[in-house]
Protein backbone atom coordinates (compact mmCIF):
# COMPACT_ATOMS: atom_id res chain seq x y z
CA UNK A 1 0.00 0.00 0.00
CA UNK A 2 0.63 3.63 -0.69
CA UNK A 3 -0.15 7.37 0.07
CA UNK A 4 -0.47 9.26 -2.84
CA UNK A 5 -0.02 12.75 -2.20
CA UNK A 6 -2.56 15.33 -4.37
CA UNK A 7 -1.69 18.29 -6.08
CA UNK A 8 -3.81 20.01 -3.69
CA UNK A 9 -1.39 18.92 -0.96
CA UNK A 10 1.62 19.78 -2.97
CA UNK A 11 0.49 23.07 -4.16
CA UNK A 12 0.69 24.87 -0.62
CA UNK A 13 4.61 24.25 -0.69
CA UNK A 14 7.34 26.07 -2.95
CA UNK A 15 9.62 23.27 -2.57
CA UNK A 16 9.33 19.51 -1.02
CA UNK A 17 12.08 16.11 -1.18
CA UNK A 18 11.46 12.62 -0.83
CA UNK A 19 14.98 12.10 -0.38
CA UNK A 20 17.22 14.33 0.53
CA UNK A 21 17.58 13.80 3.87
CA UNK A 22 19.98 11.25 6.44
CA UNK A 23 17.43 9.60 7.97
CA UNK A 24 15.92 6.17 7.50
CA UNK A 25 12.37 7.27 8.43
CA UNK A 26 13.14 8.65 4.17
CA UNK A 27 14.27 5.66 3.06
CA UNK A 28 12.64 4.18 -0.38
CA UNK A 29 10.68 7.58 -0.35
CA UNK A 30 8.84 6.99 2.64
CA UNK A 31 8.40 10.38 3.97
CA UNK A 32 8.44 13.61 2.42
CA UNK A 33 9.65 17.27 3.49
CA UNK A 34 7.66 20.26 2.47
CA UNK A 35 9.26 23.79 2.16
CA UNK A 36 6.51 26.54 2.35
CA UNK A 37 6.98 29.84 1.00
CA UNK A 38 5.76 32.06 3.43
CA UNK A 39 8.59 34.58 4.85
CA UNK A 40 8.69 36.25 8.23
CA UNK A 41 12.18 38.36 9.05
CA UNK A 42 14.09 36.22 6.75
CA UNK A 43 12.91 33.19 8.06
CA UNK A 44 10.37 29.99 7.21
CA UNK A 45 7.76 29.92 9.86
CA UNK A 46 4.30 29.07 8.42
CA UNK A 47 3.67 25.58 9.12
CA UNK A 48 0.50 24.95 7.17
CA UNK A 49 -0.91 21.49 7.59
CA UNK A 50 -0.62 19.00 4.15
CA UNK A 51 -4.25 17.66 5.41
CA UNK A 52 -7.69 18.34 7.13
CA UNK A 53 -8.32 16.36 9.74
CA UNK A 54 -8.17 15.69 13.87
CA UNK A 55 -5.27 16.12 16.11
CA UNK A 56 -4.74 12.91 18.01
CA UNK A 57 -1.89 14.19 19.52
CA UNK A 58 0.99 16.40 20.07
CA UNK A 59 4.31 15.38 22.16
CA UNK A 60 7.83 16.70 22.80
CA UNK A 61 10.42 14.48 21.14
CA UNK A 62 14.00 14.81 22.07
CA UNK A 63 16.35 15.82 18.99
CA UNK A 64 20.02 15.43 18.04
CA UNK A 65 21.86 18.08 20.18
CA UNK A 66 23.40 21.00 17.85
CA UNK A 67 24.59 23.93 19.14
CA UNK A 68 22.16 25.74 17.17
CA UNK A 69 18.95 24.21 17.57
CA UNK A 70 16.87 23.76 20.77
CA UNK A 71 16.66 20.47 22.83
CA UNK A 72 13.71 19.09 21.80
CA UNK A 73 11.78 18.94 18.56
CA UNK A 74 7.48 18.60 18.10
CA UNK A 75 5.74 15.51 16.91
CA UNK A 76 1.97 16.13 15.56
CA UNK A 77 -0.36 13.34 14.82
CA UNK A 78 -3.34 13.53 12.72
CA UNK A 79 -6.27 11.97 11.87
CA UNK A 80 -7.05 12.89 7.76
CA UNK A 81 -10.49 12.93 6.53
CA UNK A 82 -8.83 15.37 3.45
CA UNK A 83 -8.26 15.05 0.68
CA UNK A 84 -9.86 11.70 -0.20
CA UNK A 85 -6.39 10.33 -1.33
CA UNK A 86 -5.39 10.09 2.47
CA UNK A 87 -8.86 9.77 4.26
CA UNK A 88 -8.46 7.28 7.22
CA UNK A 89 -4.42 7.53 7.39
CA UNK A 90 -2.36 8.59 10.19
CA UNK A 91 -0.10 12.25 9.40
CA UNK A 92 2.82 12.16 11.64
CA UNK A 93 4.23 15.88 11.27
CA UNK A 94 7.97 16.85 12.31
CA UNK A 95 9.47 19.89 13.11
CA UNK A 96 6.75 22.47 14.27
CA UNK A 97 5.61 24.08 17.60
CA UNK A 98 2.34 23.25 17.74
CA UNK A 99 -0.42 25.89 17.95
CA UNK A 100 -3.13 23.44 18.15
CA UNK A 101 -3.80 20.54 20.59
CA UNK A 102 -5.30 16.95 21.00
CA UNK A 103 -9.07 17.00 19.96
CA UNK A 104 -9.10 20.20 17.45
CA UNK A 105 -9.98 20.00 13.79
CA UNK A 106 -7.73 21.47 11.52
CA UNK A 107 -8.24 22.58 7.88
CA UNK A 108 -6.25 21.67 5.09
CA UNK A 109 -3.63 25.04 4.76
CA UNK A 110 -4.11 26.12 8.37
CA UNK A 111 -1.14 26.99 10.30
CA UNK A 112 -0.15 24.16 12.81
CA UNK A 113 1.58 26.01 14.23
CA UNK A 114 5.66 27.46 13.98
CA UNK A 115 8.54 25.94 12.32
CA UNK A 116 11.52 25.07 14.58
CA UNK A 117 14.72 24.27 13.28
CA UNK A 118 15.92 20.77 15.64
CA UNK A 119 18.84 19.41 15.72
CA UNK A 120 17.91 17.26 13.04
CA UNK A 121 18.65 19.57 10.56
CA UNK A 122 22.15 20.16 8.59
CA UNK A 123 23.28 23.77 8.70
CA UNK A 124 22.31 24.00 5.02
CA UNK A 125 18.44 22.77 5.64
CA UNK A 126 15.91 25.03 5.61
CA UNK A 127 12.88 25.07 7.95
CA UNK A 128 10.25 22.61 6.66
CA UNK A 129 7.61 19.87 7.56
CA UNK A 130 8.83 16.66 7.84
CA UNK A 131 5.88 14.16 6.95
CA UNK A 132 4.87 10.48 6.57
CA UNK A 133 1.84 8.27 6.69
CA UNK A 134 0.52 5.30 8.42
CA UNK A 135 -2.59 3.26 8.38
CA UNK A 136 -4.34 3.56 11.62
CA UNK A 137 -3.33 0.09 12.38
CA UNK A 138 0.44 0.95 12.56
CA UNK A 139 2.33 2.45 15.59
CA UNK A 140 2.19 6.46 15.17
CA UNK A 141 5.10 7.21 17.28
CA UNK A 142 7.91 4.67 15.31
CA UNK A 143 10.19 6.90 13.39
CA UNK A 144 10.53 4.33 10.49
CA UNK A 145 7.28 2.62 8.91
CA UNK A 146 5.64 4.76 7.27
CA UNK A 147 3.83 4.11 3.56
CA UNK A 148 6.00 4.85 0.73
CA UNK A 149 4.26 7.80 -1.06
CA UNK A 150 3.42 8.33 -4.63
CA UNK A 151 3.15 12.04 -5.98
CA UNK A 152 0.44 12.85 -7.62
CA UNK A 153 2.14 15.95 -9.56
CA UNK A 154 3.73 16.44 -12.78
CA UNK A 155 7.43 17.29 -12.07
CA UNK A 156 8.97 18.90 -15.18
CA UNK A 157 12.82 18.27 -15.58
CA UNK A 158 15.29 20.71 -16.15
CA UNK A 159 18.26 20.42 -18.40
CA UNK A 160 21.24 21.50 -16.62
CA UNK A 161 25.09 21.53 -18.04
CA UNK A 162 26.53 21.80 -14.52
CA UNK A 163 27.13 25.64 -14.98
CA UNK A 164 25.73 28.72 -13.50
CA UNK A 165 26.12 31.98 -11.58
CA UNK A 166 26.71 32.43 -8.09
CA UNK A 167 23.46 34.16 -6.79
CA UNK A 168 23.15 33.85 -3.28
CA UNK A 169 25.16 31.80 -0.27
CA UNK A 170 25.06 31.22 3.33
CA UNK A 171 27.62 30.40 5.59
CA UNK A 172 27.45 26.65 4.23
CA UNK A 173 25.90 26.99 0.51
CA UNK A 174 25.58 28.49 -2.51
CA UNK A 175 22.70 28.85 -5.21
CA UNK A 176 23.46 29.30 -8.83
CA UNK A 177 21.16 30.81 -11.42
CA UNK A 178 21.32 27.44 -13.21
CA UNK A 179 18.91 25.80 -14.00
CA UNK A 180 16.12 28.19 -14.43
CA UNK A 181 12.71 27.96 -13.91
CA UNK A 182 10.24 28.24 -17.14
CA UNK A 183 6.89 28.90 -15.57
CA UNK A 184 7.83 29.93 -11.97
CA UNK A 185 4.51 29.17 -9.51
CA UNK A 186 2.64 26.76 -12.39
CA UNK A 187 4.63 23.24 -11.85
CA UNK A 188 7.49 22.06 -10.14
CA UNK A 189 10.85 21.46 -11.75
CA UNK A 190 13.51 19.46 -10.82
CA UNK A 191 17.34 18.63 -12.15
CA UNK A 192 17.08 16.08 -14.92
CA UNK A 193 19.23 13.18 -14.82
CA UNK A 194 20.55 11.83 -18.17
CA UNK A 195 18.78 8.71 -19.42
CA UNK A 196 21.27 5.32 -18.89
CA UNK A 197 21.17 1.66 -19.87
CA UNK A 198 20.16 -1.11 -17.61
CA UNK A 199 22.61 -3.26 -15.30
CA UNK A 200 23.99 -6.66 -17.63
CA UNK A 201 24.27 -8.23 -13.94
CA UNK A 202 20.14 -9.31 -14.06
CA UNK A 203 18.55 -11.66 -16.52
CA UNK A 204 17.45 -9.88 -19.92
CA UNK A 205 13.44 -11.16 -19.38
CA UNK A 206 13.60 -8.64 -16.14
CA UNK A 207 11.52 -5.53 -16.75
CA UNK A 208 13.65 -2.51 -18.13
CA UNK A 209 12.90 0.86 -16.79
CA UNK A 210 11.98 2.68 -20.05
CA UNK A 211 12.42 5.95 -20.46
CA UNK A 212 15.28 6.65 -18.72
CA UNK A 213 15.58 10.26 -17.33
CA UNK A 214 13.92 11.58 -14.62
CA UNK A 215 13.94 14.44 -12.45
CA UNK A 216 16.79 14.06 -9.37
CA UNK A 217 15.82 14.11 -5.32
CA UNK A 218 18.68 13.90 -2.90
CA UNK A 219 22.20 14.93 -0.89
CA UNK A 220 24.05 13.71 -3.52
CA UNK A 221 26.89 12.21 -2.24
CA UNK A 222 26.50 13.59 0.96
CA UNK A 223 23.44 11.57 2.02
CA UNK A 224 23.36 7.99 1.41
CA UNK A 225 21.09 7.69 -1.53
CA UNK A 226 18.26 9.73 -3.28
CA UNK A 227 15.96 9.01 -5.78
CA UNK A 228 14.67 9.84 -9.28
CA UNK A 229 11.00 10.69 -9.71
CA UNK A 230 9.39 10.85 -13.17
CA UNK A 231 10.29 7.46 -14.55
CA UNK A 232 9.17 3.60 -14.37
CA UNK A 233 8.99 2.71 -10.93
CA UNK A 234 8.01 -0.89 -10.92
CA UNK A 235 10.10 -3.33 -8.09
CA UNK A 236 10.78 -5.53 -11.12
CA UNK A 237 12.49 -2.74 -13.14
CA UNK A 238 16.48 -3.66 -13.97
CA UNK A 239 18.64 -2.05 -12.00
CA UNK A 240 19.61 1.38 -14.35
CA UNK A 241 22.49 3.59 -14.12
CA UNK A 242 22.06 7.08 -13.44
CA UNK A 243 24.18 10.01 -14.34
CA UNK A 244 24.30 13.56 -14.84
CA UNK A 245 25.97 15.54 -17.78
CA UNK A 246 27.67 11.99 -18.48
CA UNK A 247 28.57 11.79 -15.29
CA UNK A 248 27.61 8.75 -13.26
CA UNK A 249 26.25 9.16 -9.93
CA UNK A 250 24.78 5.86 -8.79
CA UNK A 251 22.24 2.87 -9.54
CA UNK A 252 18.44 3.26 -9.57
CA UNK A 253 16.51 0.43 -8.44
CA UNK A 254 12.79 1.47 -8.83
CA UNK A 255 13.04 5.25 -8.18
CA UNK A 256 15.24 5.09 -5.33
CA UNK A 257 19.76 5.57 -6.18
CA UNK A 258 22.62 4.12 -3.81
CA UNK A 259 25.07 6.86 -4.91
CA UNK A 260 28.64 5.64 -6.59
CA UNK A 261 31.33 6.53 -4.58
CA UNK A 262 31.50 10.01 -6.27
CA UNK A 263 32.72 13.40 -5.42
CA UNK A 264 31.20 16.74 -6.67
CA UNK A 265 33.60 19.34 -7.85
CA UNK A 266 32.97 23.40 -8.38
CA UNK A 267 35.74 24.38 -10.45
CA UNK A 268 38.11 21.81 -10.36
CA UNK A 269 37.67 21.93 -5.67
CA UNK A 270 35.99 19.19 -3.66
CA UNK A 271 32.74 19.96 -1.92
CA UNK A 272 30.46 18.54 0.05
CA UNK A 273 27.74 17.77 -2.79
CA UNK A 274 24.65 19.01 -4.22
CA UNK A 275 21.21 19.09 -2.87
CA UNK A 276 18.81 17.98 -5.40
CA UNK A 277 14.70 19.19 -4.96
CA UNK A 278 11.47 19.20 -6.64
CA UNK A 279 10.32 23.13 -6.40
CA UNK A 280 8.22 25.82 -7.75
CA UNK A 281 9.23 29.13 -6.79
CA UNK A 282 10.97 31.57 -9.39
CA UNK A 283 14.29 31.43 -7.28
CA UNK A 284 15.18 27.61 -8.25
CA UNK A 285 18.90 26.92 -9.11
CA UNK A 286 21.23 24.05 -8.34
CA UNK A 287 22.62 24.50 -4.46
CA UNK A 288 25.85 23.79 -3.60
CA UNK A 289 26.39 22.77 -0.08
CA UNK A 290 30.37 24.01 0.44
CA UNK A 291 30.49 24.73 4.00
CA UNK A 292 34.76 25.10 3.40
CA UNK A 293 34.26 27.17 0.62
CA UNK A 294 34.25 30.77 -0.01
CA UNK A 295 32.07 31.35 -3.18
CA UNK A 296 31.17 34.99 -3.85
CA UNK A 297 28.13 36.68 -5.88
CA UNK A 298 28.68 36.91 -8.90
CA UNK A 299 31.49 33.97 -9.08
CA UNK A 300 31.11 31.55 -12.44
CA UNK A 301 30.75 28.03 -11.21
CA UNK A 302 31.15 24.61 -13.49
CA UNK A 303 30.07 21.25 -11.24
CA UNK A 304 31.25 18.05 -12.38
CA UNK A 305 30.82 14.38 -10.51
CA UNK A 306 33.74 12.09 -10.15
CA UNK A 307 34.34 8.97 -9.35
CA UNK A 308 36.90 8.61 -6.09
Amino acid sequence: MAATLPEAVLAQYQRFSLYNSPYPAHDEGCAIDLYPGTLRDGRTTVAPSPVSGTVLETRAVRAPPKPYAPEHDHLILLECDGPAELEGLTARVLHVEPAVEAGQRVERGESLGELVRAGFFAPWVDNHLHVGFRRADQNPHRASGSLPLELGVEIRPLEWDGTGTVVSTGETYAVLDAPTHPDPGETFVGVRADGGEPSKTRRSSSKRCSDGGGVLDGGLPHYDGGGVHGRAEALECEPTPVSLNGDRLGVARGRTIEWDDVVVTANGEAITGLSLFCARDADFGAKLICPDHGFERGESVRITVCSR
